[in-house]
């Protein structure tokens, strides 16, 4: 007995080996039938877990974690930019990422501009606003009034100063040409919604792509709601 009345070896020891950890291990958790299970071994190094990076945005902040078999992860604590891709035009650009806007599992993430992977951002429209118009030789992104006078300018400026070639090319680039209205609209605001596909916490990087036509329009929808919901 100890000097508390009680064994104090065997309070420690017992103690100690319910020392809390993060454990991805199945054996603390309960049946389907709500009966807990007998614990007849102790934690297993390759049953460990790791705190949640919770990477914020901001200035770009990474830090090198040695995991199982001397790798490496990339854990980003801070972030930024990213690379976004263009599906319905196959080209991708680095971008500068604004602000999170959505997220399914935790609206707390939303507020505190925590980036996961699947969470909805806002990403700057300049790098694929000027890839688009470089493409296409057509003005996007505009007010509706000016438009048709927009409209002009870019035909103009798509036959003066250009080779036969080059012309020749832009109009067989523009007879297939769709954009989406919704993405028209969100060139003007110079922001555009993507989705982030990437692992910041794993990879490092907070790559993603571009939402576009039923899925743009079932995150818009639920964002919309949420902001009426307020």
């Amino acid at each position: 007995m100890g000097p508390f009345g009680f064994n104090t070896k065997a309070f420690f020891l017992n103690f100690s080996a319910y020392k809390m950890g993060i454990s991805r291990d199945p054996r603390h958790k309960r049946r389907a039938t709500g009966g807990r299970k007998p614990i007849h071994q102790k934690k297993r190094k390759y049953e460990l877990g790791r705190q949640a990076s919770m990477t914020k945005l901001g200035a770009k902040r990474i830090h090198l974690v040695r995991v199982r078999g001397g790798n490496q992860k990339h854990r980003a604590l801070r972030l930024d930019t990213g690379n976004y891709s263009w599906g319905s035009e196959a080209t991708s650009r680095k971008s500068r990422i604004l602000a999170v806007c959505y997220n399914a599992s935790n609206n707390e993430l939303v507020r505190t501009n925590t980036l996961v992977k699947s969470c909805i951002v806002q990403i700057d429209a300049t790098p694929f606003r000027q890839w688009y118009e470089k493409h296409y030789a057509v003005t996007i992104g505009q007010k509706k009034k000016a438009a048709g006078k927009d409209d002009a300018k870019a035909a103009t400026s798509t036959e003066t100063g250009k080779s036969r070639v080059v012309k020749r090319k832009l109009n067989l680039r523009q007879k297939n040409r769709v954009l989406d209205a919704k993405l028209d609209d969100q060139f003007a605001t110079g922001r555009l919604y993507a989705a982030i596909s990437s692992r910041p916490g794993q990879s490092g990087r907070a790559d993603g792509y571009i939402l576009e036509g039923k899925e743009l329009e079932f995150y818009l929808k639920k964002m919309t709601k949420k902001r009426a919901g307020k």
